[in-house]
């Protein structure tokens, strides 16, 4: 083969081209071999480990090039290869690991038990950081492998193992979801060693839960107090604050002010150890999971929380919206750069005392309200699973990981993608609202003056201007009628009368929202949006009537529809039916349901875009 050919000893950049041509084949076969059998007969010293002896034989050409006077040469395609390499690495695309800090829990416990030391998941916060940072500290191995591991215990640890194999190049940061405590980070870090991962990921603890926000400024202060910890992260931190499952633990609004605070204490804790912190914001596309305008966004972030720098996940549903064109790149990568120039050059102004004892008052109340339908109401989950497609979601091969963290369990078992989206195709949003009417109320109720104050904070401060601007939004986009129409064909009669009190809250928390923002109707501010909407309306409604008598035909295989077929044109009136459309045949139910549900499921969510 021409790739293969020798190359003449007296052409000098062909020799060092022609090794680094073998390099990077036996680079990307050696990955490959690892990730499909855990081992390659390769050796490491075959390949490129980092980006920089990627670097080193191809800068050497350019200085060559420069130094015999053919820097038009140099200045060529080299130049323009040089740039790409130092770009994009090795991989393309950093790839960060995530796992929850439970799986790492589980493993250290069996570690010790094997040990005979205790039982790790048993152990107080205190004594598994004493434990921990002894073992960072000294040099025995924890574990040999003689350690006896359950197929979860062998998955984590098989996820490090790799991470050795592999060059360091390819991996970002190691997140650890669920995070609750010092231990948290102190267990990846340990693990790491014992893998003998040759250069560490950095670790990124990911606080979600509302709990755990609020404890989250303590839990890194513990941290940055260790010698060791400071004498390892190199005077930078990264922590991920989730959207997602704060907002389905308490609800929009209570998760979104404790978002704000703990961002806010954070930094105060980073610039008391002079830590260079960065925010990672693990926001979705729709807006029960923090999606928006990315521009609003950033800009309605706490003063001193972004220096500059920030990072967003960009998730499944919204990858394809904001790059899937090269202009949409571009446009996507300018409203983050012109949105994080803006904050730092002209930062929103903190809120005043009176509006944080507001907000404080209003998200007990709104996590209240919210907790006492979601998790408490013995009804609620009966009515979701009826009322929503939930359950066909979890059984249909469409997301990107299970709808459940835990097979069995209710709502809190239940990820927050699917907690939405369900709710999304029925157009009624309820995790995105519920909790701001009964917020509203009760501060209108105790002194009718502070709906002024609440005006005067959704006209001055950005954050609530865009947290109430949002959730106008969804309210344009969401249709009780709809929502009635699923109950009526899905919803057991001793039910009916739960979700008539829930479309009721809908319309008495959008009430109250115009009369906040001072609007007479939803989007009057944003008349485009308005009109765009408009025009869709009709589409999704279709989509949603042919879900909804889908969802009974599912539910109730004795169920009739008599359709009025409109006329095919003679384009299609002579073919079989089987030769206009591919039907799953694997699927469970009767012929065509499963294939009509999951169009239905595709086009709403197309439709309803940051909601869908």
């Amino acid at each position: 083969m021409e790739f293969w050919k020798q190359v003449p000893s007296n052409e000098p950049y062909r020799v060092i081209l022609g090794d680094v041509r073998d390099k990077l084949y036996y680079t990307r076969e050696r990955s490959r071999h690892i990730l499909t059998t855990g081992v390659s007969d390769i050796p490491e010293e075959s390949t490129f480990t980092n980006v920089e002896m990627f670097l080193e034989p191809l800068e050497l050409c350019y200085r060559s090039l420069c130094a015999c006077g053919d820097k038009p040469i140099a200045d060529g395609s080299l130049l323009d290869f040089l740039r790409q390499v130092s770009t994009f690495g090795l991989a393309l695309v950093k790839l960060d690991i995530r796992q929850e800090s439970d799986r790492h829990t589980d493993v250290l416990d069996t570690i010790t038990t094997h040990l005979g030391i205790g039982s790790y998941a048993e152990w107080s916060e205190e004594k598994r950081q004493e434990w921990l940072l002894s073992e960072l500290r000294g040099k025995r191995p924890l574990f040999g492998s003689d350690l006896p591991q359950t197929e979860e215990v062998a998955d984590v640890l098989g996820t490090f193992h790799i991470l050795a194999e592999l060059p360091a190049d390819c991996f970002g940061a190691y997140i650890i979801s669920m995070a609750t405590a010092p231990s948290d980070v102190l267990a990846v870090e340990l693990l790491q060693r014992e893998c003998h991962i040759k250069k560490p990921l950095r670790v990124v603890p990911l606080f979600e839960k509302l709990a755990d926000l609020e404890a989250a400024p303590a839990a890194v202060a513990r941290l940055f107090s260790i010698d060791w910890y400071m004498d390892r992260i190199n005077g930078k931190q990264e922590v991920m604050i989730g959207y997602s499952d704060s907002g389905k633990d308490a609800g929009r609004l209570s998760a979104a002010w404790q978002m704000y605070k703990a961002q806010e204490e954070l930094i105060k804790v980073a610039k008391h150890y002079e830590v260079k912190l960065t925010m990672f914001h693990g926001r979705g596309g729709t807006v029960g999971r923090g999606g928006g305008p990315s521009h609003l966004a950033i800009l309605s972030q706490p003063p001193d929380t972004i220096h500059g720098s920030l990072r967003v996940t960009v998730q499944g549903e919204v990858i394809e919206h904001s790059f899937g064109e090269e202009h949409l790149c571009f446009r996507t990568l300018q409203r983050f750069t012109a949105a994080t120039l803006e904050h730092g050059m002209h930062p929103p102004i903190s809120p005043k005392p009176e509006w944080r004892a507001l907000m404080d008052e209003m998200a007990v109340v709104a996590t209240k309200e919210y907790r006492s339908i979601v998790f408490q109401e013995p009804r609620f989950v009966e009515y979701f699973r009826s009322a929503t497609p939930e359950t066909e979601y979890g059984r249909m091969n469409i997301g990107s990981r299970p709808s459940k963290r835990k097979p069995s369990g209710g709502i809190e078992s239940l990820r927050a993608i699917p907690w939405i989206f369900a709710w999304t195709q029925t157009r009624f949003h309820l995790p995105v609202w519920l909790g701001f009417g009964a917020a509203f109320k009760h501060i209108i109720q105790k002194d009718i003056r502070n709906i002024h104050t609440l005006k005067e904070m959704y006209n001055e401060w950005p954050f609530f201007r865009v947290t109430l601007d949002l959730l106008e939004m969804v309210f344009a986009k969401g249709d009780p009628g709809i929502a009635a129409l699923y109950d009526k064909l899905l919803v057991a009669e001793d039910l009916q009368s739960f979700g008539e009190q829930l479309r009721q809250n809908f319309e008495e928390t959008k009430r109250l929202l115009l009369q906040v923002a001072g609007h007479k109707d939803v989007l009057e501010g944003d008349p485009y949006l308005k009109q765009r909407l408009r025009l869709r309306e009709s589409y999704i409604t279709t989509l949603n009537v042919c879900q909804a008598y889908t969802l009974k035909r599912i539910r109730d295989p004795s169920f009739e529809v008599t359709p009025q077929q409109p006329p095919l044109s003679k384009e299609f009136s002579d073919k079989e039916p089987a030769e206009l459309v591919q039907l799953n045949r694997g699927s469970e139910y009767a012929p065509g349901l499963e294939d009509t549900l999951i169009l239905t499921m595709k086009g709403i969510a197309a439709g309803m875009q940051n909601t869908g």
